[in-house]
């Protein structure tokens, strides 16, 4: 695989006046004392107009697997999370925080046993060259499913692994914004205030920064479209790659976060469930949050004549999991890209670079709809249906005022390849249109970094929705 390290060059580091609008960062109130015993956690929300500051005063802590620095004040707006303790610690809280309670009873011991049994078969994998466990996470939405992949790639991280991690839920990024599917190579801790941590173009960070593999999706749910599965087959190809010519990910294997969208199953089949194990070659399904989910497949997945054992295992899905509504989904989602344009914190703050381009120098290409997906008067349609390489996978279009607000995905595509090179082709970064003029035919766009727009594909995506107000 492939690192794709996004636009090359990082912007500079002034802080303009949008950053310092965009981050808005309210102030802190007086802090508290709260003492945690041995294997409990602390589990709070914060809404995105407040602010949480967490520091480890004694003892030890980790959040979703990674341990707290000591004396250092972590800062959260806009999260829910929940600050583990194996032997009891103290914390200094700050902030006012929509919801904050101490549990008793958590889903720790379960993630452990089952980072030690997957160390199990890493050691095994070394020993006999083969690749490690490959695991991919199934369960309903708000079942607490990138929380376990955040953890299992934390402890494997700590025990000095270096585990591959898949997200593909377009519903929210991984080192991207949202609707893209990423991979990337973890070997240094994550970032605990900044989720997954940084790429390259998401600005300086104390945390090494993670190099993803980025293709655009552009729609909210699997179902949509006829993209997912392609795509799907791309990035598996794709991760297997990077295992066979990486030893030190063959061993770990990989974790792949999914979308709650493909567990919900339709007349009791599980198609992108089924395609994904296909194309990653998964040997451990992990199913958390449904009991219904954990029965159908390990009935499905028992006894397969000839083929490599898919071993189904049932994780309890954690008392802090949580419904988070749309409202709250669409502002983290837009949290998400302003920060990619602006940077997550004032200290760490980018300037994005607004430039005004001729329609010419744009190659847009639009995701079609999907009943045009097919042309049935093509003697091939039946084909190009079933392998996904419909010549109708996208239209071009020329800039227009509907499309201000929104994200153009900057493809390593050439706008002149087939549609489904196009499709297939990894992202080198996003812009945003900030307005079109349509009468002197000029667009104003927010890029990463100065220079020429390229004259590579740019995929417009049905999804996110539009982002107003980042200029």
């Amino acid at each position: 695989m492939s690192a794709l390290p996004g636009l090359p060059g990082l912007p500079g580091l002034n802080l303009g006046a949008q950053a310092i609008e965009a981050l808005n960062l309210p102030p802190v109130t007086s802090s508290r004392q709260q003492d945690l015993a041995a294997n409990t956690e602390y589990r709070f929300e914060v809404g995105f107009s407040r602010t949480l500051t967490i520091k480890l005063v004694s003892g030890t802590a980790e959040y979703f697997g990674t341990e707290l620095a000591p004396s250092q004040t972590y800062t959260f707006q806009g999260a829910k999370g929940a600050v583990f303790t194996w032997h009891g610690c103290r914390l200094e809280v700050g902030g006012d925080p929509e919801s904050e309670y101490v549990a008793e009873e958590t889903q720790m011991m379960t993630c452990a046993n089952t980072h030690f049994a997957l160390e199990h078969l890493r050691d095994a994998a070394i020993q006999s060259d083969e690749l490690g466990p490959r695991i991919l996470v199934v369960g309903p939405e708000n079942a607490g499913k990138t929380s376990l992949v955040k953890t299992l790639a934390a402890y494997a991280v700590k025990t000095h692994r270096q585990p591959i991690v898949v997200n593909l839920d377009p519903r929210q990024g991984m080192l991207s914004v949202p609707g893209s599917l990423t991979a990337a190579a973890f070997s240094s801790l994550a970032d605990i205030q900044e989720g997954w941590g940084t790429s390259p173009i998401s600005g300086p960070s104390p945390i090494p920064v993670k190099m993803p593999l980025v293709y655009h999706y552009g729609l909210k749910d699997p179902e949509e479209g006829k993209l997912f599965k392609p795509l799907v087959t791309r990035m598996g190809l794709a991760v297997t790659s990077r295992l066979v010519e990486d030893k030190a990910t063959r061993h770990t294997g990989f974790i792949i976060d999914s979308p709650g969208a493909i567990s919900q199953g339709k007349a009791g089949a599980y198609e992108n469930i089924e395609h994904i194990i296909s194309e990653f070659s998964v040997n451990i399904l992990l199913t958390i949050g449904s009991e219904r989910l954990y029965s159908d497949l390990t009935r499905k997945y028992s006894s397969r004549a000839g083929e490599e054992p898919i071993r189904v295992l049932r994780i309890e899905k954690s008392g802090g999991c949580v419904d988070r509504s749309e409202d709250y989904m669409q502002a983290l989602r837009q949290a998400q890209i302003k920060a990619y344009f602006f940077g997550h914190t004032v200290e760490y703050a980018l300037a994005p670079h607004s430039q005004t381009t001729d329609y010419s120098d744009l190659n847009i290409f639009r995701i079609a709809e999907s009943k045009s997906a097919v042309d049935h008067n093509d003697p091939d349609a039946d084909a190009h249906e079933v392998f996904g390489f419909s010549p109708s996978i996208y239209e071009k279009v020329p800039p227009s005022s509907d499309m201000v607000g929104k994200l153009l995905a900057i493809t390593t595509a050439a706008a002149s390849d087939r549609q489904e090179l196009i499709r297939d082709s990894s992202v080198r970064g996003y812009m945003w249109v900030a307005d079109v003029d349509e009468g002197k035919k000029r667009v104003k766009v927010l890029c990463p970094q100065p220079g020429m727009v390229v004259p590579n594909a740019l995929i417009l995506g049905k999804w996110p929705e539009d982002v107003a107000g980042l200029v």
